[in-house]
């Protein structure tokens, strides 16, 4: 992997998984703040890459285990404290507290510098090919928490 991939994936530190995003006027509303359903896609974007400089490829998974792997969210708590605005360099952080049987919980922020703008609990599911619940297996379980 180049460190232009490595840079464009984020990065993984002691703290989770660092993915730095700037805001576009597409991102915003009318008054120039993000548009709330836009913090989705930012952290979206940070869970696949958070997968990625795991050395998880998903469509791997997808394709080559016996039943397939996937993942999907299956529940969302978020916190809007502060509107990011345009222009603004956010950093979205991306921790894993749980990750075994079923499903996995990622705990996800997004900051501007130290601000915390979003606070996020995702509950993913592992499911196979037809979509039906799988467990995770142990040596990728221990990917997550490493």
């Amino acid at each position: 992997m180049s460190s232009m991939e490595i840079s464009l994936s984020g990065r993984l530190t002691a703290d989770g998984h660092h993915l730095i995003q700037r805001v576009y006027y597409e991102d915003t509303d009318f008054s120039g703040a993000v548009y709330h359903a836009r913090y989705l896609h930012f952290m979206e974007r940070a869970r696949t890459d958070y997968l990625r400089c795991l050395g998880v490829e998903q469509s791997t998974l997808f394709e080559t285990s016996d039943e397939g792997l996937a993942f999907m969210v299956h529940r969302m708590e978020i916190d809007f404290k502060a509107p990011a605005r345009m222009d603004d360099i956010i950093t979205v952080v991306t921790r894993t507290e749980k990750a075994g049987g079923a499903k996995m919980i990622l705990q996800q922020e997004i900051r501007r510098t130290d601000q915390l703008l979003i606070a996020a609990k995702v509950v993913i599911a592992v499911v196979n090919r037809n979509g039906r619940p799988r467990r995770l297996p142990d040596d990728l379980a221990r990917q997550f928490l490493t």
